[in-house]
């Protein structure tokens, strides 16, 4: 392992990844409810936002909950440690966001052996014991990315994809998701295989680099989360390419900037704000015995330079 136990909670120590919404302290005990939520990172303004409306749930809600995520998202053995760390405090609820839809298995079973319900969110993972996965329909937004690629493209051309990884439950369906969806109807445009760049922005625009390098006759790049689409966005502006079309998948002040300067056609954007609220929600209605939809969807928008100050919009985009 990468990563021992106690590294991990050093790391989520310095790091101050740990928020208590009402209450103080971490664990049980006291008289609220306690949800253990950990996500797929901590880096990128989504999780923040995530973190915001699972916050301001749970004041509302009068339930405690403490967030932690990993310090990139490429480290699955330190988020399976915060995972079963926050199973040692025995929670009411656990939410989990899985950078790998396979490993968190055998401590998901540890969690449903004693009684505590488990809400997957953004990234569900390969098994039947989380009570709901909270997510957005991340094909039908990869989708949505696709057929707006084919349109700036007039459906002809060459694209690229910068996916932040194979693993994921969400970096599977957008992969998944633009690349079917073009097969199905612009079969008039070419898409390379996926290259991986575990979310890192430097990783990405290093691979964003290689790949213009390599394809002299490249049309346009596809990113499918925050991380990758500024790694794509500053690796194009590196290159020195220009009239590449660029289009993105979440939100964050990089990608914002560059759709109003023209650098990247537009994006996909989640809300945030929205899955956290769901989440604490969800979990809340778990604790005290309510049966859960098997899957919440959470909403998702394309964005571009005709619409991004819309009221509706603006709502979903985190700075």
């Amino acid at each position: 392992m990468r990563f021992t136990r106690l590294a991990a909670l050093a790391a989520a120590a310095t790091l101050g990844l740990t928020l208590t919404a009402c209450g103080s302290g971490s664990g049980g005990g006291g008289d609220q409810p306690y949800i253990a939520i950990v996500s797929k990172g901590f880096q990128h303004q989504f999780w923040q936002a995530v973190k915001q409306g699972a916050e301001e749930k749970a004041a509302e809600l009068g339930a405690r909950v403490t967030f932690v995520g990993p310090a990139t998202e490429q480290d699955v053995e330190e988020q399976l440690d915060m995972l079963t760390n926050d199973l040692a405090k025995s929670p009411d609820a656990i939410g989990f966001a899985a950078l790998d839809s396979k490993a968190a298995a055998p401590i998901l079973e540890q969690a449903q052996a004693r009684g505590i319900p488990v809400i997957a969110f953004d990234s569900g993972v390969d098994s039947d014991i989380p009570v709901t996965t909270v997510a957005t329909d991340n094909k039908a937004a990869a989708a949505e990315a696709a057929e707006h690629m084919a349109e700036e493209l007039g459906g002809k051309g060459k694209v690229a994809m910068v996916v932040h990884d194979q693993t994921s439950r969400s970096g599977i369906d957008r992969r998944d998701g633009f690349r079917e969806w073009m097969e199905a109807n612009a079969p008039g445009i070419t898409v390379l295989d996926p290259q991986y760049g575990g979310g890192d922005q430097l990783e990405s625009a290093n691979i964003t680099k290689s790949i213009i390098s390599a394809n002299p006759d490249l049309d346009g790049i596809y990113a499918s989360n925050e991380g990758s689409a500024i790694g794509v966005i500053n690796g194009v502006r590196e290159s020195g390419k220009e009239g590449l079309t660029v289009v993105g998948f979440d939100s964050g002040q990089a990608q914002i900037d560059a759709i109003r300067s023209g650098e990247m056609t537009g994006a996909v954007t989640q809300d945030p704000l929205d899955m956290g609220r769901q989440l604490v929600a969800s979990a809340m209605k778990a604790i005290q015995g309510e049966e859960l939809p098997k899957r919440i969807d959470t909403n998702f928008y394309w964005y571009d330079k005709s619409n991004i100050d819309d009221e509706k919009i603006r709502a979903a985009l985190y700075e």
